[in-house]
């Protein structure tokens, strides 16, 4: 590193490093400025390191010791560059006066740098006192440290003493420090753990530096291949100076936290693990507390902009558009049901943007409340639209809500059509009242430019209607200027810049109804959703069975020919089956993309997998794919003469709608098909479902394929085909989802194991945010509590005009996680 007159949290790595490499290999982990260094947590500490003798040495357990160099050799590496350089130390002028056995050891460190090898002979001359720290190894019968650290002591009755090598005062300092626990972070093959931490240590010496600390502190990094810099005592006085605190003062004190300065040095430079705790602890909650006030403040500047009230018709008054339909229904709304519309029915009649998010299980009726808030919003005289994550899942919406309307009205498609326009199937025009002709419209990327054409200018007409949109709806040339209400399904599909987009098509903020079949735990709602108003609608229709759940060992051949000779007997007696695979072809790698979550744009083939490391140990078999697993099922006798399909994400649009089709009407009652199924997909008849690998998705996501049948009343069964072994962890995990159907448990478990970015996708989880220690399971009581000093907080300071270190924290969390809140 080198000196500079000024560095602060934001100054650049590469401004203080003068190794590119370093620079490069940071920038790879996202750390850019010293502010994103420091925050760069280690995930854990190492255990306190054992002083001994060299007689007192164990293989295989790290330890320090105190040691005089006795011999050292530079020996050049015949048939390749590069040097090894041997070095010989012995404890006997440190153990004689204790009475214990003098031993020497080799140390050995190799590299193909002429000049760090120079450095290290000069450092470690004959003579020199050392402390040394690492794992000790054999090699040729003989005790020896390969790439130990090393620090060099100031010893006055030494001649070989020269201040300027010296890196400690003293051996008691030099072996308490090689001795204290040290921060193991995440590294990559470009940069290690130790090289972080040395980069880290290094920014924190020049801001304390910079903070007026008055010993002489190193800012020029003279860390090499394989050493790590000197250390040096920073005084927490002074790098507070140059680190403001973010908390504010009494909050701070209530809590008994640190101060941040303090903190970050506990992260980074613990004296002991008791340290490092309390520091976690104080950065967690400065997590809490920062994104809390940002969901909080967030939420009182949305209440602030105008939006279309829509005058509450109330679902229990007659003649209303949403009383009517409510009375069509061929089934009794849940006592869940009608709360919730009535909650919403009283948010969308004021003069300020209601922002909501609809939890159901899957089949638990949230798009009667949609339709019946959208429905609400027509009667106001303005629009409505619902934008849906695939095409699929957009067409079904529009049959099912067209099918629904008509119920109530009366299509008269045909004659209101203008006489010299054809009529398109993507307008459905419905007589709802003798005033009211409602116009439902269907807008998706891949329909004709007849059909676009229609579609948009319906909606930039700015007449009441209700639109069913894929991504289409987030382009420019979709316009909707008395757009009132915006509904979002599947919310983790879209990122938050898309959600404005659509805002922005409005005269006005309107209202924001967001859905989701993924189970989110209160506590991660809480979190997450903190600036939305939250609705559960936890009851099934009475018609709706639970699955009945079973895990199969793939390598069970019995069991599985009595699961294929099941499903024929289902598909005899007119239901469908699907059979899930992870992979499309031998080509596809979902693994690629396996640490992602379902992707902002839509993508519905890559499932969200996990980590290798999940499968209990050995080399993963491959996925099985729909390519593959098509051809087997052909072969098996159980489905000779059973017509079958497939559908994956790269099918076109034509494709995808004729093969659902076909499975619904039963023409091909055997569906082998990738996680394209997984939301929206509703064909009442399909009563199995067949998941391979499924140990190695996500449980939120298997419990959402899983409510891909039993929607039509019937029994139901999902088959989880595993490879794990038994005693494995993703064994384990398989028997959370075989032995309940509580969504809310199974993602608590899920969140807990994966973590809230690859449950509910990175632009509501905060999967790539400044958030790195707070946990929303295990910290649940830490976030409530957050939450409610931040609201006491803005209750007395809503702009945080006293607490300007605040004030940017959340401001700067707002700019660099503008996924992390839904809206903003």
């Amino acid at each position: 590193m080198s000196a500079v007159a000024r560095v602060g949290l934001h100054s650049t790595v590469a401004s203080l490093v003068a190794n590119r490499r370093r620079v490069s290999a940071l920038k790879a982990l996202g750390v850019v400025t010293v502010g994103d260094a420091l925050t760069y947590y280690p995930f854990r500490i190492t255990d306190p390191m054992q002083v001994t003798t060299i007689a007192g040495i164990r293989l295989g357990a790290p330890c320090a010791f105190a040691a005089r160099v006795d011999q050292v050799h530079l020996v050049p590496l015949s048939g390749r560059r590069g040097f090894r350089l041997d070095v010989m130390v012995g404890d006997a002028a440190f153990v004689g006066s204790r009475g214990g056995t003098p031993l020497t050891v080799r140390l050995v460190f190799f590299s193909h740098r002429k000049p760090y090898m120079d450095w290290m002979v000069r450092r470690l001359q004959i003579g020199a006192d050392l402390v040394v720290a690492g794992e000790p190894g054999v090699y040729m019968d003989q005790l020896q440290f390969t790439h130990p650290e090393t620090l060099v002591v100031a010893d006055a009755d030494q001649e070989v003493s020269d201040p300027s090598r010296s890196e400690s005062a003293s051996l008691d300092e030099a072996l308490e420090r090689v001795s204290r626990p040290r921060p193991v972070y995440h590294a990559s093959s470009r940069i290690s753990s130790d090289h972080i931490h040395d980069v880290i240590l290094g920014f924190l010496r020049m801001l304390a530096h910079a903070g007026g600390s008055t010993g002489s502190i190193p800012v020029a990094g003279a860390a090499e291949e394989g050493q790590t810099s000197a250390e040096v005592r920073i005084d927490p006085e002074a790098l507070g100076r140059a680190i403001p605190d973010v908390l504010p003062e009494q909050i701070r004190v209530d809590q008994g936290l640190m101060h941040r300065a303090r903190a970050l040095l506990g992260m980074h430079a613990p004296d002991s693990s008791d340290d490092f705790a309390a520091a976690r602890k104080t950065l967690r909650y400065e997590e809490a507390f920062v994104s809390q006030t940002a969901l909080l403040q967030t939420r009182r500047q949305t209440q602030q902009q105008p939006t279309y009230p829509c005058a509450d018709s109330g679902a229990d008054r007659a003649e209303t558009l949403p009383a009517r339909f409510i009375d069509s229904l061929p089934f009794q709304l849940t006592d869940g049901q009608r709360q919730v519309i009535n909650d919403i029915g009283v948010d969308m009649a004021q003069d300020q943007p209601m922002q909501r998010l609809l939890q159901g299980e899957v089949g638990s009726g949230k798009t009667v409340v949609a339709l019946a808030a959208m429905l609400q919003a027509v009667q106001a005289g303005h629009q409505a639209v619902l934008v849906a994550p695939t095409q699929v899942l957009a067409e079904q919406h529009y049959a099912s809500i067209g099918a629904m309307l008509k119920a109530m009205g009366t299509d008269v498609t045909a004659t209101a059509v203008e006489g010299r326009h054809k009529p398109v199937d993507n307008v459905t025009m419905i007589r709802m009242t003798d005033q009211l002709v409602l116009p439902l419209v269907l807008l998706t990327g891949g329909m004709r430019l007849a059909q676009r054409r229609s579609a948009l200018a319906v909606s930039a007409s700015g007449r009441p209607c209700i639109v069913i949109a894929t991504h289409a709806a987030f382009s420019r040339t979709f316009q909707a200027p008395n757009l009132a209400l915006t509904v979002i399904d599947e919310q983790h599909r879209f990122g938050v810049e898309q959600r404005e987009e659509l805002r922005r098509k409005s005269d006005r903020v309107p209202h924001l109804l967001i859905m989701t079949a993924t189970p989110i735990p209160r506590t991660a709602a809480m979190t997450w959703f903190g600036d939305l108003d939250i609705s559960a609608l936890t009851e099934l229709p009475s018609n709706r069975k639970p699955v009945r759940t079973h895990v199969i060992a793939e390598s069970d051949g019995a069991t599985m020919g009595a699961m294929f000779l099941h499903l024929r007997r289902r598909i005899e007696a007119g239901e469908r089956a699907y059979v899930i695979c992870a992979r499309i072809d031998e080509e596809d790698d979902p693994s690629a993309v396996s640490d992602r979550p379902a992707q902002s744009a839509g993508s519905d083939s890559q499932p969200q997998l996990l980590a290798d490391g999940d499968q209990g140990g050995g080399q993963r078999p491959p996925l099985h794919s729909v390519a593959e697993m098509s051809q087997r099922l052909a072969v098996l006798p159980q489905f000779q003469g059973i017509a079958m399909a497939t559908l994956t994400g790269r099918d076109d649009d034509a494709a995808k709608n004729a093969v659902m089709e076909d499975f619904a009407s039963g023409r091909t009652p055997l569906l082998v098909a990738t996680t394209v199924v997984e939301v929206g997909v509703d064909v009442p008849q399909a009563s199995c479902i067949v998941i391979f690998d499924a140990d190695r998705f996500g449980l939120s996501q298997l419990h959402q394929l899983r409510g891909r049948v039993g929607r039509g009343g019937t029994d139901s069964w999902a088959f989880l085909i595993s490879r794990a072994p038994a005693d494995s962890p993703a064994a384990e995990r398989l028997e959370v989802i075989r032995d309940t159907t509580d969504g809310a448990k199974i993602a608590e478990e899920d969140i807990r194991i994966r973590g809230a970015g690859d449950v509910l996708g990175d632009a509501q989880s905060g999967g790539h945010s400044s958030l790195k220690l707070l946990r929303v399971v295990t910290d649940a009581p830490m976030i409530a509590c957050a939450r409610a000093q931040a609201g006491q907080l803005l209750e007395s300071d809503p702009a945080l005009a006293g607490q300007p270190q605040l004030a940017g924290a959340v401001l700067d969390f707002m700019r660099g996680n503008e996924g992390f809140l839904v809206s903003s």
